[in-house]
């Protein structure tokens, strides 16, 4: 799906995976501009909190989030301000290896959503 927008800038900071993946989205509508231009300011945020303990203290459920604030900016007044937060509860597994993947597979995984969210909202961007 392709929407009526195009972006001329693209500027991140905060989470380097976070902001590589949103980048690697939204460079589809950076190639060619459209009437609805817009210049994005992505500031992104990665969190792993532990949600449950066992007995012995060690983290049982862990709950990984990703918020993302978006600056939009259009003929170079500020257009919008955007705040997307995704979120993906899960459980530990004792193989820390297997564990980093899978928190890396999730961590890509909210960010995607939350660019297709953003595409989504900036589409609707009067």
């Amino acid at each position: 799906m392709n929407y009526n927008f195009s972006i001329s800038e693209l500027n991140f900071i905060g989470d380097r995976k976070v902001n590589l993946k949103i980048k690697e989205k939204l460079n589809n509508y950076t190639q060619n501009k459209k009437d609805k231009d817009f210049i994005i300011k992505i500031s992104s945020k990665s969190e792993k909190i532990i949600l449950a303990k066992d007995v012995a203290g060690d983290a049982t459920a862990f709950k990984n989030t990703i918020s993302i604030n978006v600056e939009v900016l259009m003929n170079n007044k500020l257009k919008n301000n955007l705040m997307i937060l995704e979120s993906f509860n899960y459980n530990n597994i004792s193989n820390k290896f297997n564990l980093k993947n899978y928190e890396t597979e999730i961590k890509n995984n909210l960010a995607e959503t939350a660019t297709d969210k953003l595409i989504f909202k900036l589409s609707n961007i009067q």
